[in-house]
């Protein structure tokens, strides 16, 4: 905005708003925030709300009560509810501290299903000098753009600032366990 659009009466209050909302994305992008994050915060209110995501006892991940089924592969989906479990969320360079606790969720998911290719995907998505968690939060973000605006849709996928805390901004009263 110029000059030219502010009223002569309130440039001293624009320019003033102008700097504090400066200093306060500042705060947020020092807290961890991505701009990313900060620009879907400020175009939310013209977007879709966001929506209620709903866990089945056997793991069915709805969106919308249960409108909507979010399709996962089994590795996929067990490190989506993971960092779903962990609100606070997680530094990838941690992952080795997660790897039981991802495994007992693969295995709710797949009782039958471990095999040793499926203990060296847990061990390689764990492992934070290779790339496989990133891999599988590429493919979260993939599958909730194609089903939700993109500024709703970061909301339910893992992000975050490379080195710092990855996690699902999602409001966890949005989200119904069963």
């Amino acid at each position: 905005m110029t000059k030219t659009h502010i009223n002569d009466d309130n440039q001293d209050l624009y320019y003033n708003l102008v700097e504090e909302v400066k200093k306060k994305v500042q705060k947020l992008k020092e807290l961890g925030m991505t701009d990313k994050e900060i620009i879907s915060l400020l175009h939310t209110h013209t977007e879709q709300p966001l929506v209620k995501m709903t866990v089945t006892r056997n793991y069915r991940l709805y969106l919308g009560g249960k409108q909507v089924e979010v399709h996962m592969e089994p590795l996929v989906k067990a490190v989506y509810l993971l960092f779903l479990k962990h609100p606070e969320g997680i530094v990838f360079k941690s992952l080795p501290d997660y790897r039981e606790e991802l495994t007992q969720i693969y295995v709710r998911l797949k009782p039958y299903g471990m095999s040793d290719r499926v203990l060296q995907s847990i061990e390689d998505v764990t492992n934070p000098l290779l790339n496989s968690i990133n891999e599988k939060c590429a493919k979260i973000r993939k599958i909730f753009l194609s089903t939700l605006d993109s500024n709703v849709a970061e909301h339910y996928c893992i992000s975050g600032t490379r080195g710092k805390v990855k996690k699902i901004s999602l409001p966890r009263d949005l989200v119904v366990w069963e």
